[in-house]
């Protein structure tokens, strides 16, 4: 670890996962004297970025106050692809089928199709209504529909890749100067009379301003959040294909069948060379300690997995998963996220909880976090997350 240098910071991002790693990114590229600090060395495997891939959409049902922060992350992921080099996005489509004669819900939404739908067309999205004979039609890995499904196709939606995004944005930041402490451990996060007091495993770090991005570790972190926060453990499977043309074609995809979060699924397009398919579902029936969250998957999770999801639905999938991970959900009410200042003072901005749904905004939202600290104005795009 290096020595602190003299003087304060501009800014403080703790925690350089999804969101920390794009608001140090871009504090770097104002030309702020920024400091990043992570517990581990990101991108690493103990939060909820990891595991080759994140669905995106553009139209986001979960509510309108997310489409601009989705729209502006695809852009900014352009902009860093065309100048590393990296592939950063895949616009493979994004496909939503749900029952049409049951209420859907999903990230704590009802309605989530009709409100996809809106928000579509509010904001002139490309997309397409189709029906169940049309998605088996156009996408043959989807077999098994009943015929009472709506499906909704967005071209612009797809894929990205957490552990590409956070690595590439860490890279540009330390290029341009960030000085980036791996391996350090934050203790406490303490307003004081010149801004920021951040005590860590290695010593005090001052700035003016700091963003706690800490996901499952708000709690610890920021205590004011705690009762407002639950960490769930989400599991990530991976089967193998016997014909993997089906799964390279496939889109992204959201299947609710029914308004519960163990009626649903969710999955990607196999990628190339893979010969398999990764599928997951979420589960808010019991809650977890992120340093205590038992990060195997047994051979029964992924067994359940296939029994209850993948077997009728998804052609040519074999049965026996390949391989399997864990990853942490920090969950606000509503499944909405939280971006607030601290109680005591205005030079610390929370950032908690992205609910199972913030990858895919991340990159915008650490440029909208890195704008408000540093230009001391509210930003418009975060107006809607404050909690308090």
């Amino acid at each position: 670890m290096t020595s602190e240098p003299s003087g304060l910071f501009d800014l403080a991002v703790i925690g350089l996962g999804a969101v920390g790693s794009a608001c140090l990114y871009q504090a770097l590229r104002r030309g702020a004297r920024v400091i990043g600090i992570d517990r581990f060395d990101p991108p690493h495997d103990k939060g909820s970025s990891h595991g080759d891939t994140r669905i995106t959409r553009q139209a986001i049902g979960e509510g309108d106050e997310y489409v601009p922060l989705a729209l502006r992350s695809h852009a900014i992921w352009d902009e860093l692809a065309a100048a590393t080099g990296e592939r950063l996005i895949d616009r493979c489509g994004f496909l939503l089928i749900v029952r049409g004669d049951a209420e859907n819900l999903h990230h704590g939404k009802l309605g989530f199709h009709a409100r996809t739908v809106a928000a579509a067309r509010r904001f002139n999205i490309a997309h397409e209504l189709i029906d169940p004979a049309e998605i088996m039609y156009r996408f043959p890995l989807f077999h098994g529909l009943k015929g009472d499904e709506e499906g909704y196709f967005e071209p612009g939606g797809g894929q990205v890749f957490p552990e590409r995004c956070i690595a590439v944005q860490l890279g540009e930041a330390r290029r341009l100067g960030a000085d980036v402490r791996t391996g350090c451990e934050v203790l406490s996060v303490e307003p004081d009379g010149s801004g920021v007091a951040i005590r860590t495993s290695g010593g005090i770090v001052r700035a003016a301003k700091a963003v706690v991005a800490g996901g499952a570790w708000m709690p610890r972190l920021a205590p004011s959040l705690a009762s407002r926060l639950k960490i769930y453990r989400q599991t990530l499977h991976w089967f193998p294909l016997a014909d993997p043309e089906h799964a390279q074609a496939a889109p992204t995809w959201i299947w609710n069948r029914e308004a519960s979060p163990s009626g649903q699924f969710y999955g990607f397009p196999s990628l190339p060379g893979s010969g398999e398919i990764k599928c997951a579902g979420e589960q808010y029936d019991q809650t977890c300690d992120p340093d205590g969250v038992r990060r195997q998957v047994d051979a029964s999770e992924s067994a359940d997995m296939f029994n209850q999801h993948v077997r009728g639905r998804l052609r040519g999938v074999g049965s026996l998963a390949t391989r399997a991970a864990a990853c942490c959900y920090t969950v606000a009410p509503g499944s909405d996220f939280i971006v607030e200042h601290h109680p005591e003072s205005d030079a610390v901005t929370l950032v908690s909880a992205c609910s199972g749904h913030g990858f895919k905004h991340s990159a915008g939202l650490g440029e909208a976090l890195a704008s408000q600290a540093l230009d001391n104005i509210a930003h418009p795009m975060l107006a809607s997350f404050d909690a308090t």
